[in-house]
């Protein structure tokens, strides 16, 4: 057995060999391929940090999927999205650039300031609140760890679903050593990664890394127009990155180390397409159409998320126990201008006779400040009782903003503004966890966590309207805004309060303050700019020949103005909410041979809770509590030989039971109470805790080396997923001429989306000597049975006025057939260089990975396209 010292973060790790190619085994870039004995005597031991300290991964009582940086470069998964076509139960979505992660159904997809994610994304074992960009961390990986199933005790908030942890490479001491690629991809596509390790001295090492790709996402645009078929569509990217990260170790006992890193992404963003015109026009199931011929118009997309962090960690063995202080900084700062789009192609769609010239758009801004500092003490590990102690805490200031414009209306604008200066979020914990050996055998293991947290935000949300009167009081002149240059405000408004705002002059300056750059041929600020100024109550009535106002005709006797204008601008937005919770855990670990183990357990998770909308000035606005998941979990752990070589079998089942699980709702914005009984004639969505699921399954792993250097690696998923509770409002049958008013439908007996009953992943790999060289291939076959995109499942609807319709005929299909994705990879190393060519969905199959639903809107957020290219590195 050989022990290799890994410096860094993570301290020492132990491994009993290392593999060129290898089967979800962590390990260091090398210079060489190592001997064929090595390699094929299988005993590949694979380090994670699932409970918080180093262990062999067949000693966790859980299950935890790891694959390092070659197994994934190898893989063809080079972008984060695409992990889940190698961990089954995993899904992964970036809806508008928010990071959406579910792990066996269970997630979030509230990704707006008031919402957390489910699943808790880690960057090198501390938090990430904002996963915006967590792709750009990518690069110079040692390795990734999914763990499966809630982690409350141990990583805390909003682990409810599992973790999912991006480990980079760390510092090396006493080694000068680093790597450089480069590669070209179909599509256009290029990039280049490179890392360098300088020891300074025997005690001191640095480490810097660099990564750059310019990416094509395979959209296409499908437009006819002059200026709209010029437009790129959504996905193009150019991305770059940097990390600087330093390890100091003078002695045996400290351990001191520095990560900082930087990103920008760039390009046209990631907005979903529309499908509902498409489904109700055609009839065809989405699968039946082609989801990326995207029609486009209007203003060109443009996304720029910029972000940056520093970590660090101060270690030191005291001996019987370790102390460790850890502390982390980040920094978002996201801006996206939606790439429009009418919906996408369909047969017999006259794509000429179609209104180019309409700038609708949707507008997002995202700066997020978050720190993370936690205290732990631990046993180490020699010790029969292993304990860790420990307290955390987590502030983020946050600034949103969101507007949606609406060109081209042809009567009484009304466009939508939820910008909040101040949203702030504040969490700490205090915890304890751990393992006692009764015997040489059996251990019993438990802990116990203690959760407090608040939120709070201030800000404006609501809608814009103008109601500009005509000739004879005639109802009412149209607006334009959004046009060729058009920008908002958002964040950089000069005021924030209209508490005070009771005039028609107030009202109108608030809204041009809203306006950063006007667009070319907008007419909102010439219209009411008058009204703001003062010198004209009334504005300034314009008539347009790019406006179509229909019968109305600008008055005569108002003074250059409208016979009667009527403004609205967006309400206050004052909100908190404080809540506590407790998470733990116990089990039980037996072991019935030396490399077999059985295992029981119970453990629980949170996501946190939270609060809505306030309406009407109200500013104590209806909160949600935090989710809960209590979760029992039997499994067993073995390790055999097989073919002479050492092999993997492990098989895990669980029950879910998810409490206080949130959908949304409806709620009355707008009760009229001069009606007996009072009339609501206006309602909302909110997030509400009326909701409960049982999940049950099993997963098994079996990894085996075979004759001839082939090794396969099985992992296989069962879900089975049930609504249990939940009375919602259909949102797919919302009726305005109601006030907005939906018909309840029942949840109970509905699967969770995102939930497929079987997912299987399976690599096939291969390696022999070539001359000089070493050659190797492996193939990733990925199988995922059907899944619903909602909550609806494709159930009829039956609207208020108990007509029926199926989900289809009313264009809202959500259920995605089950797909088959193939990745494919071969290599060939020769000293320190190596050539390597991959595919990514080598089948192009095209895959709906979350969906919008709701009155008229059936959005769909796709997988990459097909991916294929050559890559070269060499290392030194």
């Amino acid at each position: 057995m050989t022990k290799l010292k890994f410096a860094g973060t993570f301290g020492t790790m132990l491994l009993c060999s290392v593999a060129a190619v290898p089967l979800h085994a962590q390990s260091a870039p090398a210079t060489a391929a190592p001997s064929e004995a090595t390699e094929d005597d299988g005993s590949d031991v694979i380090i994670v940090t699932a409970n918080r300290r180093e262990e062999n991964l067949q000693e966790v009582a859980g299950v935890v999927q790891a694959l390092d940086a070659d197994q994934l470069r190898q893989d063809g998964i080079v972008e984060l999205r695409q992990l889940q076509a190698a961990v089954p139960g995993l899904s992964i979505a970036n809806q508008e650039g928010n990071v959406e992660i579910f792990i066996r159904g269970v997630g979030s997809s509230n990704n707006t300031e008031l919402g957390d994610p489910g699943a808790a994304p880690h960057l090198n074992g501390t938090y990430i609140p904002r996963p915006r960009g967590l792709g750009l961390m990518f690069y110079d990986l040692e390795r990734v760890e999914v763990n499966k199933g809630p982690q409350g005790t141990l990583y805390g908030r909003n682990a409810l679903a599992g973790t999912l942890n991006i480990i980079t490479a760390k510092p090396r001491l006493g080694e000068f050593s680093g790597y450089a690629q480069a590669e070209i991809a179909n599509r256009s596509s290029y990039g280049a990664e490179g890392a360098i390790n300088i020891p300074v001295g025997d005690t001191l090492a640095v480490r810097a890394a660099g990564y750059y790709v310019d990416r094509d996402y395979g959209f296409r645009n499908v437009s006819t127009g002059e200026q709209a078929s010029q437009l790129k569509p959504a996905g193009l990217e150019e991305n770059y990155a940097g990390r600087l990260s330093m390890l100091w170790e003078p002695d045996d006992r400290l351990s001191v180390s520095v990560v900082g890193d930087y990103g920008k992404e760039t390009g046209t963003g990631y907005p979903g397409a529309n499908i509902f015109g498409a489904v109700t026009a055609t009839g065809l199931r989405p699968d039946k159409l082609n989801l990326k011929d995207v029609v486009y118009r209007g203003m060109q997309g443009d996304m720029e998320n910029e972000l940056w962090g520093i970590q660090g960690k101060l270690s030191y063995d005291f001996g019987t126990f370790t102390g460790e202080l850890t502390g982390s900084y980040r920094s978002v700062d996201f801006y996206q201008a939606n790439a429009s789009s009418e919906g996408i192609d369909y047969p017999g769609r006259d794509l000429d006779n179609f209104q180019y010239d309409n700038f609708s758009n949707n507008f997002w801004q995202t700066r997020s400040q978050s720190q993370v500092y936690e205290a732990r003490l631990s046993a180490n590990e020699d010790q029969r009782f292993r304990w860790n102690l420990g307290g955390f805490y987590f502030k983020e200031d946050q600034a949103v903003g969101y507007m949606a414009v609406a060109d081209r209306g042809y009567c009484c604008y009304s466009g939508t503004e939820f910008t909040m200066p101040d949203v702030n979020g504040e969490s700490f914990a205090f915890f304890g966890d751990g393992t006692y050996d009764i015997t040489d055998r059996l251990r019993v293991f438990g802990g116990l966590r203690y959760t407090e947290e608040k939120k709070s935000r201030y800000g404006i949300g609501g809608n814009w309207a103008l109601t500009l009167g005509g000739e004879d009081f005639a109802c009412c002149f149209a607006t334009r805004l959004g046009t060729e240059g058009f920008r908002p405000n958002l964040l950089d408004r000069p005021n924030f309060n209209v508490s005070a705002i009771d005039t028609l002059q107030g009202r109108a300056q608030f809204l041009i303050e809203g306006i950063r750059s006007p667009g070319l041929r907008d007419t909102l600020i010439q219209q009411i700019g008058a009204i703001a100024d003062g010198t004209n109550p009334n504005g300034t009535c314009i008539d347009r020949t790019d406006i179509d106002n229909g019968f109305v005709d600008c008055p005569a006797g108002f003074g250059g103005g409208f016979s009667f204008v009527e403004l609205t601008i967006p309400d206050q937005q004052i909100g908190q909410a404080k809540f506590d919770f407790v998470d733990w855990r116990a089990g039980l670990e037996f072991d019935i041979a030396p490399d077999s183990m059985l295992y029981a357990k119970v453990s629980t998770g949170h996501k946190s809770g939270g609060f809505n909308d306030s309406f009407n000035g109200s500013t104590i606005p209806e909160a949600f509590s935090p989710e809960k998941l209590v979760v029992y979990e039997i499994g067993s752990r073995n390790s055999f030989d097989a073919f002479g070589r050492r092999a993997i079998f492990n098989l895990t089942g669980f029950y879910y039971d998810y409490s206080d699980q949130v959908f949304q709702d409806l709620t009355c914005i707008n009760l009229d109470e001069t009606q007996a009984p009072p009339v609501c004639n206006g309602y909302s969505l909110v997030n509400r805790n009326i909701g409960a699921s049982r999940i049950y399954g099993a997963e098994a792993e079996l990894r085996l080396k075979l004759p001839a250097h082939y090794a396969l690696d099985l992992n296989a998923a069962y879900l089975d997923t049930k609504v249990t509770e939940g009375v919602v409002a259909d949102a797919r049958a919302q009726d305005f001429d109601a006030g907005g008013q939906s018909p309840l439908v029942s949840l109970v007996g509905n699967r969770l989306p995102l939930a497929s009953k079987m997912n299987l992943s399976a690599r096939l790999s291969q390696w022999f000597d070539i001359g000089s060289g070493r050659f190797d291939w492996q193939a990733l076959l990925n199988y995922r049975s059907s899944f619903f995109l909602s909550q609806f499942n494709e159930d009829d609807i039956v609207f208020l006025d108990g007509t029926r319709q199926s989900a289809l005929d009313a264009g809202f299909p959500d259920r995605q057939n089950g797909f088959v994705t193939l990745n494919l990879g071969a290599g060939y190393t020769i000293g320190n260089f190596r050539l390597e060519a991959w595919a990514s969905n080598f089948l192009n199959e095209e895959v709906s990975q979350k969906a919008l639903v709701g009155s008229s809107l059936n959005i769909r957020f796709l997988n990459d396209a097909r991916t294929y290219g050559l890559r070269g590195r060499i290392t030194f």
